[in-house]
């Protein structure tokens, strides 16, 4: 069973994507993992180093994490979000320019990037699913499933436990859901975690936070944009009706900024709507070729992860690569390290959970599983992969 683009149907032996062809995260420069290190460097936090050289240090600084929120999304709804739309021109440091998310565009990965500051294959959450090569089973980040010790697998310590041992006030400001997950511990730990259930709540336990230190790290996070995205899509009345409540949210906080403040709006990535049909669906339950040699199905349907039974990683990557590599971008797992897809480095404990073949989708396709994730195969929009649409997202900013 072939898939062909309309593009193909006139060509019979298309060239697949090359590897190193897929737009890179800014890892370094311009990323998600570099924020925080920047900020915290600004206010001396010993052992990091400012990497976005666009920002401006300041003694308070807030993190508002809008999940979903991307850059595209957002510059395409000013009448949705009239006050983020007016702060645009002011991201990353007045240049009216992006940040990059990381790869992949998915919210554990990027959590995990923001927390720790370091990219995707030095803190270890490659992927919405990876391997885990002690077990042999997959494991779900986001959930952590099936439970596996935090520390062990994300053993690097965060930007705020760091600013906290330096003496900067350090906060969460989050659901109280979320204040003991392993996710929260390995990636957002460090200094005090304050819940509170609405997001107005939020905004203003965030500007307390902010004013409560001469020094001051705060995050504060809202989740239900993405939620809105997922099951709706971003085009949907829905998303719209989240995205006007969240823009409301970032004016209340920003109103309420204490002297010598920076706040940063941010997202862990966006997002795009597929279509339900087979030309952008393809069920890898339901095709033989892409489960030939397959034992593992990672990932999420645009940024797959995928597991070969042993002695069978070379076939797999050329069948993937002839079925797919003019819509995915289709690399083995040495070619998308060496690539820099997971950043400029990858850990020895990082090197088993990537795919043996790794598949990041440039067209707007997925790679669904019907019987084995139907939650994920139902989503209107989706994420994960390198394509602007998911991995720009903005860094608005206001200070006072």
């Amino acid at each position: 069973m072939s898939h062909p683009s309309p593009s193909t149907a006139w060509d019979p032996y298309p060239e697949p994507l090359a590897v190193d062809s897929a737009p890179l995260p800014e890892y370094g420069s311009g990323s998600l993992a570099d924020l925080l290190p920047t900020l915290a460097a600004g206010m001396a936090v010993p052992g990091l180093t400012a990497t976005i050289p666009e920002l401006t240090a300041a003694d308070r600084n807030c993190v508002f994490l809008i999940d979903g929120l991307g850059w595209e999304q957002l510059r395409a709804h000013p009448e949705e979000a009239p006050f983020m739309a007016s702060l645009l021109a002011s991201s990353r440091g007045g240049t009216g320019r992006p940040i990059t998310a990381g790869y992949p565009a998915t919210t554990a990965t990027s959590l995990a990037s923001v927390g720790t500051g370091l990219p995707p294959g030095a803190h270890g959450l490659p992927g919405y699913t990876v391997r885990n090569p002690d077990t042999g089973e997959l494991m779900n980040q986001l959930r952590w499933q099936p439970w596996t010790q935090p520390r062990v697998w994300q053993p690097y310590p965060t930007v705020f436990q760091l600013a906290h041992e330096s003496g900067v006030h350090a906060a969460q400001v989050s659901s109280p859901t979320f204040e003991n997950t392993p996710l929260t511990k390995v990636a957002l730990s460090g200094g005090k975690f304050l819940g509170r259930l609405s997001g107005e709540d939020r905004m203003d336990l965030a500007a307390e936070q902010l004013a409560a230190g001469d020094r001051s790290l705060v995050y504060t996070y809202y989740a239900e944009l993405d939620g809105a995205g997922h099951r709706y899509g971003v085009d949907s009345d829905t998303w719209r009706g989240q995205l006007m409540h969240v823009d409301r949210m970032v004016q209340r906080l920003a109103e309420q900024l204490p002297p010598r403040s920076a706040l940063y709006v941010t997202a862990d990535h966006g997002m795009i709507d597929v279509p339900f049909d087979e030309q952008h669906r393809i069920d890898f339950d339901e095709d033989w070729e892409l489960r030939a040699g397959v034992a593992l199905l990672g990932g999420e349907g645009r940024a797959r992860h995928v597991y070969a039974v042993p002695g069978a990683a070379n076939d797999v990557l050329t069948c993937w690569r002839e079925v797919l590599g003019e819509q995915f971008w289709v690399a083995s797992r040495d070619e998308a390290i060496a690539a820099g897809w997971f950043g400029p480095r990858v850990d020895e404990r990082v090197y088993g959970r990537i795919g043996d073949v790794v598949a990041a989708a440039r067209d707007d396709v997925l790679i669904i599983a019907s019987e084995r994730e139907p939650k994920e195969s139902a989503m209107v929009g989706n994420h994960g992969s390198m394509t602007p649409a998911e991995q720009l997202v903005p860094l608005l900013e206001v200070r006072s």
